[in-house]
């Protein structure tokens, strides 16, 4: 699979998005591990997850704890696999989400993600959504004194505009690597951070980068332009989305979620899939009008 880069990093130019395998509907721990294995098997050299990826408020990092075990028990070389997990954002335990951006708290949360995930330091940190009740400059400050502590070898942030990259990268002096923010042909609304991330060699990684666990199947249905492109290459049409996201930039690396080997191999074929200029024509043009 052809490469992309996260600061210093080589990584797929497709992940894996872990947070189906633990949120509401999620499979058993068998088939989470076989899906997780299959993006190993096509070269799948990044996998995303966050602590907060889990459904009762007594299973806080199960899928951090899910991809450990499912890397330990691959059987084959997994040194070169980037888990990036992040901190900040929570679940209660009663399906809502709330903020947490203390200083003190994002500390304490990246070591224990360093210990479920079975790490002496993480490989890339983020910081997973701004909390209204604590100043930016004051989280982003703890996931810099976190970098320079080693408890992480590389920082970033999730859920941020232009204004916080450029704020997160100049308290993180120019160390900010990588940028997750929703993003995908029925969300374009964070074209502006893409931009700005491809402007300052910051790695941009959309989630939900097919429209989101419900809606991914529907991607032909929900986006004709993208049906008949696939159509006329014999290919899926999430595989002409994920495409399409790469052409955007040499800095975006998509994340789509799975948690079935189905999907999964199909994403990982977006890859190898060069869209003519005539295609990415048709498809700026929707985007232009959505």
């Amino acid at each position: 699979m052809q490469q992309r880069t996260i600061g210093s990093r080589a990584v797929s130019a497709i992940g894996l998005g872990g947070m189906p395998m633990s949120i509401e509907g999620r499979p058993d721990e068998a088939r989470s591990t076989a899906t997780i294995h299959a993006a190993l098997d096509a070269g799948v050299t990044l996998i995303d997850t966050a602590d907060a990826y889990h459904l009762r408020a007594d299973d806080v990092g199960h899928n951090e704890e899910l991809i450990a075990e499912a890397l330990r028990s691959y059987g084959a070389d997994t040194s070169e696999v980037l888990v990036a997990t992040k901190g900040g954002h929570l679940r209660p335990g009663d399906g809502s989400w709330t903020q947490n951006g203390r200083p003190e708290y994002l500390k304490e949360a990246a070591k224990a993600s360093a210990r479920r995930l079975g790490v002496e330091s993480i490989g890339l940190y983020q910081f997973h959504r701004p909390d209204p009740n604590v100043p930016y400059a004051d989280s982003i400050g703890a996931i810099r004194d976190l970098l320079d502590d080693g408890v992480i070898q590389m920082a970033g942030i999730s859920n941020a505009n232009v204004a916080q990259i450029d704020e997160a990268n100049a308290i993180l002096d120019g160390r900010l690597v990588s940028v997750q923010n929703q993003f995908s042909p029925a969300f374009r609304s964070s074209l502006p951070e893409l931009d700005r991330c491809a402007a300052l060699g910051i790695a941009f990684l959309p989630w939900s980068p097919l429209g989101g666990i419900r809606r991914a199947g529907d991607m032909g249905r929900q986006h004709s332009t993208f049906q008949e492109v696939a159509d006329g290459r014999g290919v899926s049409p999430q595989q002409v989305a994920l495409a399409w996201e790469l052409a955007l930039a040499p800095v975006v690396i998509p994340i789509p979620g799975a948690s079935r080997t189905q999907s999964i191999e199909d994403s990982v074929r977006a890859a190898e899939l060069s869209l003519t200029a005539d295609e990415l024509a048709v498809l700026a043009e929707l985007s232009q009008a959505a």
